[in-house]
């Protein structure tokens, strides 16, 4: 069993890298080393919330399938589902090599959540990509497509208030905003694709 991060996250720079040199019977071996996590929530609540495996966000539960699908090493490893209003999901799995390990997440309301009032200011997000996590105030709030389009948006207390935007491949995009009571303001970025180390040692590549 790894019991490392930072060497599991090493071994899996290497692996992904010869995943594009290797050939495919290489490619093979590599797969059956690792194991594969699968999730499971009935509610939409537990579809769209996101998810973090060992402290680093891999996004939305409903999309982690197909070419998104999660590998991981062998061994411990953390998972956290986040969703605003509702209590974090949190649970430590053991990963087996080549075989498939299904996670069902249930979330919890939070009733000690706190909403903005009726001075509260609208913000729109327009983010691309739209998956991407975004935090207010370091609180997971939803992906970008949640705020997103005609008909959607945030509500926010007025006053000073911190935005960071993050997906895996992209570098974290960060601003303030300073909201008046029932204003309505717009933030607008497009990520910056980053290296394969920012993509993350969890997720892998199409």
């Amino acid at each position: 069993m790894f019991s490392r991060k930072p060497i599991q996250f090493l071994i899996f720079a290497l692996a992904l890298a010869s995943r594009f040199l290797a050939p495919a019977s290489a490619r093979a071996q590599q797969n059956q080393v690792m194991g594969e996590l699968q999730f499971s929530g009935v509610t939409n609540v537990e579809k769209n919330s996101g998810v973090w495996i060992d402290e680093q966000y891999v996004g939305y539960l409903k999309e982690l399938k197909g070419d998104k699908k999660i590998m991981l090493l062998p061994g411990e490893h953390e998972i956290s589902v986040r969703q605003a209003g509702y209590k974090d999901f949190t649970s430590k799995i053991i990963v087996e090599p080549g075989q498939v390990k299904l996670f069902r997440v249930t979330m919890e309301k939070n009733l000690k959540a706190q909403y903005p009032g009726s001075d509260a200011a609208t913000l729109k997000l327009n983010i691309i990509p739209e998956r991407a996590a975004v935090f207010l105030d370091d609180g997971y709030v939803g992906h970008a497509s949640d705020f997103g389009g005609t008909f959607h948006s945030m509500l926010v207390s007025p006053g000073r208030h911190r935005i960071k935007v993050e997906l895996p491949g992209y570098r974290t995009f960060e601003t303030e905003i300073n909201l008046l009571a029932r204003q309505k303001s717009e933030v607008k970025t497009e990520l910056v694709k980053g290296s394969i180390q920012d993509a993350g040692p969890l997720v892998k590549q199409p």
